[in-house]
């Protein structure tokens, strides 16, 4: 029974970060800071929750856990690398949006 609890509580972590992921980029018609608002205040606490959450079902089983364990646990590992990659990216389509595409409609033909 743990181990389908486990199944379950990995998985809700990938649907929360994939969600925090679709709050970051795919909102059409909004600017970016009003993404960046409402990806941290909303999606990232509620992924952080899952994922720790998820954490805990997984080290659920150790007899007496050391201190440090629930951060080696698969979805913190999970939660902190997805958050690294989404930092990295959202950074560089802010640049390129601000520096780089004004450039390009400037070429184009009217």
């Amino acid at each position: 029974m743990l181990e389908l609890g486990k199944a379950i509580s990995l998985l809700l972590s990938i649907v929360s970060l994939w969600a925090l992921m679709a709050s970051a980029f795919f909102v059409p018609g909004t600017r970016w800071d009003e993404r960046i608002a409402m990806a941290l205040f909303l999606h990232l606490a509620i992924a952080a929750c899952i994922c720790f959450a998820s954490g805990m079902v997984f080290r659920a089983d150790e007899p007496i856990a050391p201190r440090h364990t629930l951060m080696r646990t698969l979805p913190v590992q999970l939660f902190f690398w997805s958050l690294a990659g989404l930092i990295v990216l959202f950074l560089l389509s802010w640049y390129l949006s601000v520096y780089y595409v004004p450039m390009l409609w400037k070429n184009q033909p009217h």
